[in-house]
C-alpha cells in the first residue's frame, strides 16, 4: 500500500482524529491475583528490597544495569531514595507473579490511560532480559548502537514495544497464561506463554 501524501507530495504518517496527550499513569496500587503493585518508597521498601537482592550472591543481576551492586543495606537505601521508579529482585524474577506484574501495568496503560505503545528498553547483550520481553508479547525494533557507557563498557540498546493494535491478542494470551486451569496442583504451567501468544496472534 502507497503512503499517504500531502498536498506537497510529501509521505505523512496516518492521521489520528480526536488523539489528545495521555495522562501519566497514576500513583494508584494495581492489585491482581498473584501480585500487588504500588509505588515504589524507599523508606518503606528498601530493607525488604535489600535483603530481596541479596539472593543474587554472584551479583548477576547488575551485569547490564547502570547501578549496583551495592555494598550495604544503607548505601542501598540512599540509592533507592532517588530512584523510586525502579526494582526487579531475583525472588520476582521468573515467576507467575512477575508475569502478572507486567500484564497490570500493560492494562494500566493501553485500557485505563489509552496509550498508544508500551516499550521494553534494555542491554543488547542481556539474553534473559530479550527472553523475558518476547516471552511478554513484546515485538523486536532495533537496536541504538553506542547509546550509553556504562561501568567503562560500551552498551547498545535493544529496543522492543507493544502497540495498542497488538493488545487485545497480548491480553488474550497474558490472560490465558495466568487463568488458575493453566496450572496444576504443584503450579507447573499446563500450556505454555509462548504457545499461547502464538495461538492468539494466529501464528503457527
Amino acid at each position: 500500500m502507497a503512503p499517504r501524501t500531502n498536498s506537497l507530495g510529501q509521505p505523512i504518517g496516518d492521521p489520528l482524529p480526536g488523539w489528545t496527550p495521555r495522562p501519566h499513569p497514576p500513583r494508584t496500587p494495581l492489585v491482581g491475583r498473584l501480585c500487588r503493585l504500588e509505588p515504589l518508597d524507599a523508606a518503606k521498601h528498601a530493607a525488604d528490597l535489600h535483603a530481596a537482592h541479596a539472593a543474587d550472591a554472584e551479583d548477576r543481576n547488575w551485569t547490564y544495569l547502570p547501578y549496583g551492586p551495592f555494598a550495604s543495606a544503607a548505601e542501598y537505601r540512599a540509592w533507592l531514595a532517588g530512584k523510586e521508579t525502579l526494582s526487579y529482585s531475583p525472588a520476582l524474577q521468573r515467576t507467575a507473579a512477575a508475569t502478572e506484574a507486567m500484564y497490570l501495568m500493560m492494562r494500566r496503560a493501553f485500557e485505563e490511560l489509552g496509550y498508544r505503545r508500551y516499550e521494553w528498553k534494555c542491554d543488547s547483550l542481556n539474553a534473559p532480559s530479550l527472553g523475558a520481553a518476547k516471552r511478554l508479547g513484546f515485538r523486536y525494533e532495533g537496536i541504538f548502537r553506542q547509546a550509553v557507557v556504562l561501568k567503562g563498557r560500551n552498551r547498545d540498546n535493544a529496543w522492543l514495544s507493544i502497540v495498542d493494535g497488538e493488545w487485545p491478542a497480548v491480553r488474550a494470551a497474558l490472560e490465558g497464561w495466568l487463568a488458575p486451569a493453566n496450572f496444576d496442583a504443584v503450579g507447573a504451567q499446563r500450556r505454555s506463554l509462548g504457545e499461547l501468544m502464538r495461538e492468539a496472534r494466529g501464528e503457527p
